[in-house]
């Protein structure tokens, strides 16, 4: 053996790919000649492998149209296309080589260069001189050297002979080229010159072929370690012989055969376990025996299977084609088919006697369980030779060709069958074998064992019948197992199933049809029979059987094919397999693998009464499977059979007479609810409860709990009469206590089940009202605690939590609770209650008023009993466990949790309190404080708020949450526009002055000094912007995020003071109006601000005040101007000098320079005096600074002439309802929902209650000035002012 000169021959992973590349690219890039490859390799296929060849076609065309394509994202789809098209389908030349431009296209070089590589490995002949002859002298030639060496020296000795006056160019042999060895030589040459010379050549392609092989595997693993890897990879050694390839082979096949007798003899680190240290040797040979002891029946046995042996068409050959008349089996050249059947002639008894060669397989060296002949001729085992080829072998083990296809053939049923009548004609001889094997059936031959005579009175009339009817069942059997015309098989299948009908089936019948050849004789007419009544009569036979006999079950489940046949008859309609594919029993991983979930539901859905009497029902065969389907949760099955409407039809099965078809049908209908809790009614409608409460009894604890959890769902209807109408057939029908039977149940139920068992026990105790104690509400109720508080068992914790919220008995039309949603309803949060609905589709119809009333009493009744047991239950342990629940690292245990808590302490709020709540209130509070400060959705801050509200009716909680009072304001302020309980629970805690006070602190959050400015004339807020204008004419744009104002532009459009500023909310427009003439309209949708438009007044603007097509200004002089935006103009109330404005629907209120207050409708003109208007004093005027109208009040400013600064009137009588006893002269004033804000001379800024009227605090500017303009924050709690020194000052609620 020779090796590879490092030097020489070692490779880089770039150069692979490098030439790989350059071939691919050459083939992508020319259109002619990658068809005229992949023309070849089409030519080349074999016919075991035209089956594929479709595929690969469409695979071929695929990749077409992503090389022509230019749209990226059709080759990015057609790509992966044709590469997911081609890895489902076995490995072939043709398929890597399309892999190979597939994985070049999406730039998978690496992958690419293994595909093609592949190729050479699969036909390393067809690679190198048809497909890619330039790509092996660049990469594989300059390895084989040493191979031409020796090539060339042996093809000059058997030259050298021939004739020396021939021109030495004619045979010269100095080129490498003879990759393809050429014979123009041959007709000049002698005979034995020219056979040398061949025989040569044809070595010389044996060894560049393995040799090609052995290399694709180095390059392959060099481009798998690439040029950076760690591993050194040598070049593999050469082989210069034939005789280095077959004793190569021959380790390897030894060696795989010693691994897999080791397998199956049970060893373990080389030594044997229970079995002997050495086996007996098997003789080859056991025809000397045989000859002299056949009888004639015997001999006509024989001649029967030899006919079989020499039958070459069917499903299984035992001759090949190219040698007539020569058995496969062993060693064909030394023995006959007469002498090969002689084996089969050996009498029973003799110990002596083994398995006929042609019956063990070469690999395992046991009987052969499911034979396969391969193409070569030879037969192996499935298993074994499914693993030999597993290990990236494609030869034959014996006799070492090439296997065009590595996909194995249908089971060779005709040696199938000769081997099991083999074993019943030598029972006990059959060697120890794989597991399949030694669970076979031990029995007499089935055509020698006589009949047991009748016993009938007319015994001689009614024995002749039996002995006809008898053996023309043995005949139809014969004819069964060994014709080879279909017609007399399918003949033979309905007179046994006519003698099954007619007949009393004995036990020696039985077993005559149990056996292993007759069962595979039905096995083949459902493989090859298209007649509808007898492949029916075929399943009703096998059915039949296999429900008597597990033997027939083992024997049709030993071979994949078999039964991968059964269901594919049943996808195509033949619903009698189904009842086969049952008496299988395939796993459930099995049964998905089948995909006959369609077919399933299909058998359900129609009731086919022309179906045959069998053993077991069609559909209740398919209810079965479907139940075994459901049970796992891998996929999501329930929805389909929903949506068929199958449910409907299992419903039915609820009164089968079978239990185990009742539980299974319980099953699929909980799944169903589950998945859809719509088909909910129509199954409470129809179900007959009783007899699913008959199966309870004896089923196991499995199959209970399906019962009980199908009875937990059932009652989730959307009606609460119905719910308690269903919970009254579960507890009084039947013909046991439910309720007792229900309570010994939970004291043995597992963990994971308790929570449902309880709910429904507790459910049945409360159907009456509650009695002062009760052992099966006492039970329900410490189970349920128990599970909450178990955190071994998380599960259980959940679904404990899911099932006290669940309790309060009303549930939309899917099933869910609607606990969450009702508490929100009466949070005030009715807009999610209403969405709610509106999703489940749950209207009130007009004209079931009244039934809705009905069912709205029943339902509040059974809260007010529910919530009363639990709450009451050891006077509040309840409690305890769900505060526990809340500060659980489960978010979703805390989220239940946190709802079941808040609807039990509502509860307690609407019902006579017996210290309960105390109690609750101890173990809740903190946490429902916690979740409103943290939480960050407002329904959930609401919900707490609605627990909080039930604590504070009691003095005790009022004093517990004052406590708590600075860190639940600030969120009480946020959600109080959204949330009217947020506004109660404000109007409660602000009752007392001095919560009060705590209530309403401020903090100054900046100052910011504008001077160069001038004064702040005015000052508005939007969203989160504040925006000033200044005596300058500046406006500037102010970010109100945080607690800092941020400049953000700063604007000067208006050549004088800029006196007002006004936003109309609908439009997103500021409106600015100036002393020069002019109001301005700026755009404010973006980060900063453009004008839009402007306007010529004509006039001075002191104030403005706008509505959609008009505004409204103070000018110089007397009066007040209505402007249009058209351009026109009016002046009103020209006997009044204006000093401030105030515009609400339609109304425009005026504050006059003699401290009256007016107010002018401006559809009509109409004007009406609020306040008088007073006559200086002492020549000093009191002009009315300031004017606000808030819900319905109108609140004036001024000086303090009696002691009252401020006076509020009623806008509709303007009565005086109310006044501010400040003596400050105030200047400005804004107003909150909850607060009054003065700004007053001399640097100060008060604050008010508004309801109490009273005076919570005083703010300072730190400057002796005027404060001239205020505004509020959209949350209304930042405070921004502006001064007459030009300071922005802000402060914040605390």
């Amino acid at each position: 053996m020779a090796t590879a000169a490092t030097a020489a021959t070692t490779i880089t992973s770039s150069q692979i790919l490098h030439h790989t590349a350059a071939f691919t690219s050459e083939i992508l890039t020319q259109s002619e000649l990658r068809h005229h490859v992949l023309s070849t390799i089409r030519s080349k296929l074999l016919p075991s492998d035209q089956l594929a060849l479709k595929p690969l076609n469409l695979a071929a065309d695929t990749l077409e149209n992503a090389i022509s394509t230019t749209n990226a994202t059709v080759q990015t789809s057609s790509l992966r296309l044709a590469q997911k098209l081609l890895l489902s389908y076995p490995e072939s030349t043709f398929s890597c080589f399309l892999l190979s431009l597939i994985y070049s296209l999406s730039n998978q070089s690496i992958k690419s260069s293994l595909s093609l590589l592949q190729v050479f490995y699969l036909d390393p002949s067809l690679a190198r001189s048809e497909l890619a002859p330039t790509l092996f002298e660049n990469l594989f030639l300059i390895h084989f050297l040493p191979v031409l060496q020796q090539f060339n020296e042996q093809r000059s000795k058997i030259l050298s002979s021939f004739s020396t006056n021939q021109d030495a160019d004619d045979y010269s042999i100095c080129d490498v080229s003879v990759v393809i060895p050429c014979s123009k030589l041959f007709s000049k040459m002698s005979g034995d010159q020219a056979s040398g010379l061949k025989e040569m050549e044809r070595n010389y392609e044996k060894i560049l072929d393995e040799n090609c092989r052995g290399f694709v595997k180095y390059f392959q693993k060099v481009l798998e370690n690439g040029d950076d890897g760690n591993r050194v990879i040598s070049p593999p050694a050469l082989v210069l012989n034939l005789k280095q390839i077959e004793t190569e082979k021959v380790e390897e096949f030894d060696q795989y055969q010693e691994d897999i007798k080791t397998k199956e003899l049970g060893l373990k680190n080389g030594r044997q376990y229970g079995l002997k240290e050495k086996m007996e040797s098997i003789s080859e040979d056991n025809s000397a025996n045989s000859c002299s002891s056949d009888s004639e029946p015997d001999m006509e046995e024989k001649n029967k299977e030899n006919a079989l042996l020499e039958h070459r068409e069917g499903q299984g050959l035992l001759i090949t084609q190219q040698e007539q008349n020569q058995p496969i089996f062993g060693d064909s050249s030394s023995r006959s088919p007469d002498h090969l059947m002689a084996d089969n002639g050996n009498p029973p008894g003799n110990g002596k006697h083994t398995p006929p060669k042609d019956f063990v397989c070469p690999i395992t060296s046991h009987l052969f369980d499911d034979p396969v002949t391969l193409e070569t001729g030879q037969t192996y085992e499935r298993k074994a030779i499914q693993e030999w080829l597993d290990r990236g072998n494609s030869t034959c083990p014996i006799t070492r060709q090439n296997l065009h296809s590595t996909q194995l053939p249908k089971t060779n049923y005709v040696l199938k069958r000769l081997i099991a009548s083999w074993q019943e004609k030598n029972p006990g001889l059959v060697p120890n074998q794989s597991e399949n094997l030694q669970n076979l059936v031990e029995s007499e031959p089935m055509v020698n064992k006589p009949i047991a005579p009748s016993t009938s009175p007319n015994s001689v009339i009614s024995q002749a019948t039996m002995d006809r009817t008898i053996n023309e069942l043995r005949q139809a059997i014969t004819n069964l197992c060994m014709s080879e015309i279909l017609k007399e098989s399918e003949t033979a299948v309905l007179q046994i199933e006519r003698f099954w009908q007619e007949m009393h089936i004995e036990p020696d019948i039985l077993t005559m049809l149990s056996k292993p050849p007759v069962i595979n004789g039905f096995v083949e007419i459902l493989f090859n029979s298209f007649d509808l009544q007898v492949l029916k009569a075929t399943f009703f036979l096998l059915c039949e059987l296999g429900s008597r006999d597990e033997a027939v079950i083992q024997t049709l489940t030993r071979v994949d094919s078999d039964v991968e046949r059964i269901v594919a008859l049943f996808k195509e309609g033949l619903q009698e397999a189904v009842v086969l594919i049952y008496l299988l029993r395939p796993s459930t991983t099995g049964l998905m693998e089948m995909d006959v979930l369609e077919s399933l539901l299909a058998v359900i859905k129609e009731r086919n009464d022309d179906l045959l009497k069998m053993c077991v029902k069609p559909r209740t065969a398919s209810v079965l499977l479907l139940g075994q389907i459901l049970r796992i949760n891998e996929e999501n099955f329930a929805s389909l059979v929903v949506s068929s409407k199958v449910f409907e039809s299992i419903v039915s099965s609820l009164e089968a007479e079978w239990a185990v078809e009742r539980i299974a049908a319980v099953g699929i209908l909980r799944r169903c609810m589950q998945e859809d809790g719509k088909c909910r009614n129509f199954i409470a409608d129809k179900a007959n409860l009783i007899p699913v409460l008959e199966s309870f009894m004896g089923a196991s604890d499995e199959e209970r709990f399906e019962i009980v959890y199908f009875f937990f769902e059932l009652v989730k209807l959307n009606r609460r009469t119905f719910n308690e109408k269903i919970l009254n057939i579960i507890k009084e029908e039947g013909a046991f206590s439910t309720m007792h039977t229900l309570l010994v149940y939970l004291q043995t139920a597992i963990h994971n089940q308790c929570p449902i068992i309880a709910g429904l026990l507790l459910q049945l105790d409360l159907l009456v009202e509650p009695r002062k104690m009760s052992i099966y509400r006492e039970e329900a109720i410490d189970t349920l605690i128990s599970c909450l508080r178990n955190s071994e068992f998380p599960n259980a914790q959940i679904a404990a939590a899911e099932t006290i919220v669940s309790l309060q008995g009303r549930f939309t039309g899917s099933g869910n609770p609607l606990t969450r949603p009702i508490l929100l309803k009466r949070a005030g949060l009715e807009k999610s209650y209403r969405n709610l609905m509106r999703l489940e589709k749950i209207r009130n119809n007009p004209g079931d008023s009244e039934d809705k009333s009905g069912e709205e009493k029943a339902a509040d009744a059974w809260e007010r009993r529910m919530a009363f047991v639990l709450a009451s239950h050891e006077f509040g342990l309840l409690f305890e466990a769900l505060a526990e629940g809340i500060k659980s690292r489960s978010a979703e245990l805390s989220s239940v949790c946190f709802v079941a808590a808040t609807w039990l302490v509502y509860m307690l709020s609407v019902m006579p309190d017996t210290g309960i709540r105390g109690a609750a209130r101890v173990c809740l509070l903190k946490r429902f404080i916690s979740i409103f400060k943290s939480a960050k959705d407002i329904e959930d801050r609401t919900l707490s708020l609605l627990a909080i509200k039930s604590f504070i009716q009691d003095p005790e909680g009022l004093r517990d949450l004052t406590s708590y009072m600075k860190d639940i304001l600030k969120g009480l302020r946020e959600l109080k526009k959204s949330s009217p309980l947020a506004f109660e629970i404000i109007k409660v805690l602000s009752e007392g002055q001095e919560a009060s006070a705590d209530m309403w602190n401020h903090k100054e959050l900046v100052q910011i000094d504008s001077s160069e400015n001038g004064e702040v004339l005015s000052i508005v807020s939007f969203k989160d912007k504040i925006f000033s204008g200044h005596s300058d004419g500046t406006i500037k744009v102010w970010t109100g995020k945080g607690s800092i104002l941020h400049l953000v532009q700063e604007i000067r459009e208006h050549s004088k003071a800029v006196t007002s500023l006004y936003i109309l909310q609908s439009g997103e427009r500021l409106y600015s109006g100036s002393l020069d003439k002019t109001t301005r309209v700026w755009s404010i949708g973006n980060e900063e601000i453009h004008c839009v438009q402007v306007h010529e007044m004509k006039d001075q603007v002191q104030n403005l005040v706008v509505a959609n097509s008009i505004s409204c200004f103070i000018p110089q002089g007397a009066g007040v101007k209505i402007h249009s935006w058209n351009g026109q103009s009016k002046l009103l109330n020209q006997s009044k000098y204006i000093k401030c404005l105030s515009l609400v629907h339609g109304r425009l209120y005026c504050g006059c320079h003699d401290n009256s207050i007016q107010e002018i409708d401006l559809a009509s003109g109409t004007l009406s005096t609020i306040q008088s208007g007073s006559r200086k004093l002492l020549g000093k005027s009191h002009p009315i600074h300031a004017l606000q109208v808030h819900n319905g009040l109108i609140y004036s400013a001024s000086t303090a002439l009696d002691g009252i600064a401020v006076k509020i009137w009623n806008a509709t009588n303007y009565n005086m309802v109310g006044s501010l006893a400040t003596t400050s002269e105030v200047r400005s004033m804004t107003i909150s929902s909850e607060l009054i804000y003065l700004g007053c001379k001399g640097g100060i800024v008060e604050v008010w209650d508004q309801k109490k009227q009273t005076r919570l605090e005083i703010l300072q500017t730190g400057t002796n000035t005027k404060v001239l303009c205020m505004t509020l924050d959209a949350n209304e709690e930042v405070l921004v002012i502006g001064t007459s020194d030009g300071r922005i000052q802000a402060w914040g609620l605390s």
